[in-house]
């Protein structure tokens, strides 16, 4: 008889067959929960809702780091992006460059998320503006955020205050008692609360204003395609039924597997109509993303040192101590 686990991931193309059973771990029946990154971190981090599910690798580590063992790590990683090409400021700031960011008033949803966390990181080694060179104004409470649950405080140095509830990131940014986000999230879920379209609004602009030339010359220079979320499963699980963690390895990888092959077919039809070119196609074909410490270890460190840099551990994350042991060679 399978084991039945409940799962919660949100919806991302590269989890898709698992989400509607076209993928089955061996051993295992999975019953997914369909869930908001924000919502789910912060259910999981305070409720521990769900046998296995998707997190927040900064919040995973600083949980660890407080003494929270209730999770072991598994090297799934289901979203990656370069976060600092998001970073959104006033056309009235004075903000022209990164640097110019010293001594504004920033947002942020949550101060020690994954993608916050990537985005201070290169603002700091590539641009020279440190996290204390900022002010933050955090919109999530914390009754209803990641923070709550692993015990963060600012912090020294760093100035980090409470945007109250009648306010958020969306109507400080219009109204001007903000300069800049470092993240902006509108979907809807239960702890994140702007609404406002400020991607299309005259008075906002973004940092990087070829967001796609920022990224390549990220890439090229230091080879880091940020991690933000991999996957965790209950110790008491790991530990029961070891082998309930390599099942779901390679569940993740034949589902990440359909995705590329479902991409290559996208990228062949774009190159048959002339959309793109032989070589553009040649390159989009490339496999995005791919599961597994040895693939992705210099990523996963750089956003440890990250995290020891700002103050969110207090030491150096092993990823030996993070991640499932079975789980280190692949």
């Amino acid at each position: 008889m399978d084991i039945q686990l409940s799962i919660g991931m949100a919806s991302n193309p590269r989890t898709w067959a698992i989400h509607d059973g076209r993928i089955k771990p061996d051993g295992i029946e999975l019953i997914p929960s369909p869930v908001h990154a924000s919502e789910l971190f912060w259910r999981q981090l305070k409720f521990g809702d769900f046998d296995v599910s998707e997190m927040s690798f900064s919040s995973l580590i600083m949980a660890m780091a407080a003494g929270d063992d209730r999770w072991v790590g598994l090297p799934v990683f289901t979203t990656r992006r370069f976060f600092h090409t998001g970073v959104l400021i006033r056309k009235d700031s004075g903000i022209q460059s990164p640097a110019d960011l010293k001594g504004k008033r920033v947002g942020v949803p949550e101060y020690q998320q994954t993608a916050a966390l990537w985005t201070r990181g290169v603002l700091q080694h590539e641009f020279g503006v440190e996290p204390k060179d900022m002010e933050f104004f955090m919109e999530r409470v914390p009754e209803q955020s990641h923070g709550g649950s692993t015990g963060f405080k600012p912090p020294e140095g760093v100035t980090v205050n409470q945007i109250p509830l009648e306010k958020n990131i969306g109507s400080m940014m219009l109204s001007g008692e903000l300069d800049a986000t470092l993240l902006y999230i509108v979907d809807p879920n239960l702890i994140d609360r702007s609404t406002a379209d400020l991607w299309s609004h005259p008075d906002i602009a973004p940092l990087f204003p070829d967001a796609r030339a920022e990224g390549i010359r990220f890439y090229e220079k230091t080879g880091l395609y940020p991690i933000n979320h991999g996957m965790v499963v209950k110790r008491e699980i790991a530990e029961d039924h070891p082998w309930v963690l390599l099942n779901l390895m390679k569940a993740f990888n034949r589902a990440n597997d359909i995705c590329n092959r479902e991409r290559a077919d996208h990228v062949d039809y774009y190159v048959e109509t002339g959309l793109v070119n032989a070589e553009g196609g040649a390159a989009l074909k490339q496999p995005l993303v791919q599961h597994g410490i040895r693939a992705n270890r210099l990523v996963l460190e750089t956003a440890a040192q990250y995290s020891f840099e700002q103050g969110l551990t207090p030491k150096l994350a092993n990823l030996e101590d993070v991640f499932a042991k079975n789980t280190m060679d692949q």
